[in-house]
């Protein structure tokens, strides 16, 4: 078994217990509405680029160890609610580990699909965000790409820096890890430096 497969599936079941979490915070739903936002959370993204790119099966629909591990995870977010609410700095961490690898995961199919290489990165950047996108909006929370935080850019910039290594030729591995560091290093350091892209209007005085 592959190490990209069981990340997949690790990262699958870690957006699930963030989505599960976040649909708590707002509503204290039920154990199907806070499974549904898990749900959503975990394979959002995926499979809304799986359906752009005309892929099918989807993922989670061909493999149904997917299924268990957003399972696995509405559950333990149930049982250590109070001990994951107050370990948010570390969930942030399994995020950020989570959208580098989703990112480079999404870009490397759809180039390998043959398409162009500025669509693969955007597919990966879909692959990451758009599964976090949804539960924002389901939660009544402004998505987070909206916001200052350097998010969805640094998943373009790692699906650039992969796309680059992969057309001189890099080991299939190495460029997978540098890339998915470099994603997790933006990401880190925008929010530790309180980093954001510069405003599209900016404010009248």
């Amino acid at each position: 078994m592959e190490i990209q497969y069981i990340s997949e599936i690790i990262g699958t079941g870690f957006f699930a217990i963030s989505g599960a979490l976040a649909a708590n915070d707002k509503a204290q739903p039920d154990w199907f509405g806070a499974s549904f936002i898990g749900f959503i959370t975990a394979i959002g993204g995926g499979s809304l680029r799986d359906i752009l790119l005309g892929s099918h099966p989807l993922v989670w629909v061909s493999d149904i160890n997917f299924v268990y591990a957003i399972i696995a995870g509405v559950i333990l977010a149930s049982i250590f609610f109070k001990t994951l609410i107050k370990l948010r700095r570390t969930f942030f961490l399994f995020d950020t580990l989570g959208i580098a690898l989703f990112t480079i995961v999404g870009t490397e199919k759809a180039i390998n699909l043959g398409l162009n290489p500025i669509i693969s990165a955007i597919m990966g950047m879909f692959s990451a965000v758009m599964g976090g996108v949804i539960r924002d909006l389901l939660t009544n929370e402004i998505p987070i790409i909206f916001k200052k935080e350097i998010y969805a850019t640094a998943c373009l910039a790692g699906a650039i820096l992969y796309l680059f290594l992969d057309y001189l030729g890099c080991e299939r591995n190495v460029n997978f890890l540098s890339s998915a560091l470099l994603i997790m290093m933006i990401r880190i350091v925008a929010v530790k430096k309180n980093l954001s892209i510069p405003k599209f209007i900016k404010e009248r005085k």
